[in-house]
């Protein structure tokens, strides 16, 4: 019998929650592989076991599992009974030899983990046997230090399961245990980052564009909503509202001096953004900013627009550079989208000498002269909502 082996790492530390998280972990899964059939997802001894049927797979069951939020790491196993009261191991030594046989190695090591330790054989036991057993017929090194390969035995109380690979996943805690927020998305490399870092802490996210509308085309949206549909594969199911801001900016150009234009704009869609989560009952808003990238970015600015929040705002890459951001955009899959070209609302209109080092003092002056509740009411009874789902 083929099945995934899922292992977590902080779920291990929540003490009396720890049902809750793990419970919240076997449900994404089961999100996550429901499309191909999958319906023994079973949460015991610490793991979680995945039963794979036959005519599924391992590289579909593999391209979900990496993705789940919570998952440390995972075995693709062949599993073999074990009886508890006389562990028998030939049936182990056989599979094992057959998994090795399919690798390329000059090294080896086995490691076993005895979940049930009524198991009269010790880890170590099982270690030593089936490794020397497969020495003997491969011809092998044993390498206990960086070896070439690792193959894996996990003994539960009914079973053993042996794999010859260990496949990371993005770790984190599962999607849905730390409540909803709302991210912030232009259509660059940034602000998917910034939303998929989130997801990965636990954190659903509901998805707030601005566009540039009606002065400018729709790509920025359509772009969007393509980083949102992959996104979604994180979190299963995704709301994306896209706002016309194009006549705001208008507005502002046409009665705000030049050099407060990008902050003034930054404050009015955390202000719109603000009133679209509370309908969802988001407890935060989430930008993509980076410490000093940008003249929007720096410690003056991103502390003036962040006066315009009352639900707390949240920078996940703050103190991430670009190449960071940019390793991050291509593990996910982001960064060839985000790279396409578009016409970004942020962009227009922009001035020659933005300010860098606004004062809230200044800021508070203009904005009285001009009509923030007026804008901020049109962009949320303008704003166009979309769903998402994965699979699609």
């Amino acid at each position: 019998m083929r099945c995934a082996i899922v292992h977590y790492h902080e779920l291990a530390l929540k003490g009396r929650n720890r049902d809750f998280f793990e419970q919240r972990l076997v449900r994404n899964l089961r999100l996550a592989l429901k499309d191909l059939k999958i319906r023994r997802i079973e949460s015991l001894q610490g793991r979680i076991r995945v039963t794979i049927p036959d005519e599924i797979a391992s590289d579909l069951v593999i391209e979900r599992l990496r993705r789940t939020c919570g998952v440390s790491n995972f075995l693709l196993t062949e599993s073999v009974p074990l009886d508890l009261t006389a562990p028998d191991l030939t049936t182990i030594k056989q599979v094992a030899e057959r998994q090795l046989s399919e690798q390329t190695f000059n090294s080896f090591r086995v490691t076993a983990k005895r979940a049930d330790k009524r198991l009269p054989l010790t880890s170590m036991d099982v270690e030593r046997e089936v490794g020397g057993y497969l020495h003997e017929v491969t011809g092998k090194a044993v390498k206990l230090k960086q070896p070439d390969l690792t193959l894996h035995i996990e003994l539960l109380t009914k079973e053993a399961h042996i794999a010859a690979r260990k496949i990371p996943g993005p770790g984190g805690m599962p999607v849905g245990t730390s409540g909803k927020v709302a991210c912030l998305i232009s259509g660059g490399i940034d602000s998917p980052v910034a939303a998929y870092r989130m997801m990965k802490r636990g954190c659903k996210a509901v998805f707030v564009h601005f566009s540039g509308r009606p002065l400018v085309s729709r790509d920025s949206e359509e772009k969007v909503q393509e980083l949102v549909q992959l996104l979604t594969a994180y979190q299963y199911h995704s709301q994306l509202y896209i706002v016309p801001f194009g006549e705001i900016q208008r507005e502002i150009v046409a009665n705000a001096p030049a050099a407060f234009r990008v902050v003034l704009y930054r404050r009015i869609m955390v202000r719109i953004a603000e009133e679209l989560a509370r309908r969802h009952g988001c407890w935060a808003l989430v930008t993509g900013d980076s410490l000093g990238q940008v003249a929007s970015q720096t410690p003056e600015n991103l502390s003036v627009v962040e006066a315009a929040a009352e639900l707390p705002l949240l920078r996940p890459l703050i103190g991430m550079d670009k190449i960071e951001i940019t390793e991050q955009a291509q593990q996910i899959g982001s960064f060839t989208t985000s790279i396409e070209p578009d016409q970004d609302c942020c962009k227009l209109f922009v001035p020659l000498h933005p300010s860098t080092r606004t004062k809230p003092d200044d800021i508070l002056r203009i904005e009285r002269g001009l009509e923030i509740s007026t804008f901020v009411k049109q962009g949320v009874e303008k704003a166009e909502l979309s769903t998402f789902t994965f699979p699609s």
